[in-house]
């Protein structure tokens, strides 16, 4: 297992830190197909579901090599 030879600083420490985050994109916001509200893309909003506008379709089972 490698160990490091001397202690990084907090100086170095939070820079590698910040450049790891910093290079995140920010989350897409998307409108609800049914309510024409914002959510995160490739979601349906809670109020869709509760009314009954959305209902989700039922999971297929697939077959695997026996």
């Amino acid at each position: 297992m490698a160990v490091p030879k001397k202690k990084s600083s907090r100086s170095r420490r939070n820079m590698r830190r910040y450049s790891a985050a910093y290079k995140l994109e920010a989350v897409a916001d998307t409108t609800c197909a049914f309510t024409n509200t914002k959510v995160r893309s490739h979601t349906v909003s809670i109020k869709a579901i509760r009314e009954g506008l959305y209902t989700p379709r039922a999971k297929t089972t697939t077959a695997k090599n026996a």
